[in-house]
C-alpha cells in the first residue's frame, strides 16, 4: 500500500536547525535502504507558489503567501508499506526527531492512503 506523508505547521517558524535536518536525513536514509521510500521531498515557501482555485464555476489564480492558512505543508514523504499502523509509526519516529531537536516547534504529520490504481 501506498502512504503519503505530509508534514505540516505554522510557516513562519523559521529554518529548521541543522541537527534536525542532519537527523531527519538519517531517518530518510534508513527507510531508503529499507527499500520502503518511493520519493521525499521538503517544498519551498508558500511565498514562492500559487494556487488555482474552482469555485461557483470558475476558476482563479491566488499567487503566495497564503495569509488565511493556519498550517502549510512542509514536506512530504511517500511510502510503500504494508499498514497504515506501519505508515503511523514512520510518522511518530519523524516527529520524536522535531520533538528531540527542535522542541519548541510545532505540527502535525497527516497521512493519507493512496487509492488503488
Amino acid at each position: 500500500m501506498k502512504f503519503l506523508s505530509m508534514v505540516k505547521s505554522a510557516e513562519h517558524q523559521g529554518p529548521p536547525p541543522m541537527v534536525l535536518m542532519e537527523a531527519v536525513g538519517g531517518l530518510v536514509e534508513e527507510a531508503t535502504k529499507a527499500g520502503i521510500v518511493i520519493n521525499v521531498g521538503g517544498l519551498m515557501p508558500s511565498q514562492m507558489g500559487a494556487r488555482v482555485r474552482l469555485s461557483n464555476g470558475k476558476l482563479s489564480v491566488t499567487d503566495g503567501p497564503f495569509v488565511e492558512a493556519r498550517e502549510v505543508i512542509g514536506g512530504c514523504t511517500m511510502f510503500e508499506l504494508k499498514s497504515k499502523e506501519e505508515a503511523i509509526d514512520w510518522a511518530k519516529r519523524l516527529l520524536a526527531l522535531h520533538l528531540e531537536h527542535w522542541p519548541e516547534r510545532e505540527g502535525e504529520c497527516e497521512i493519507r492512503q493512496i487509492a488503488s490504481e
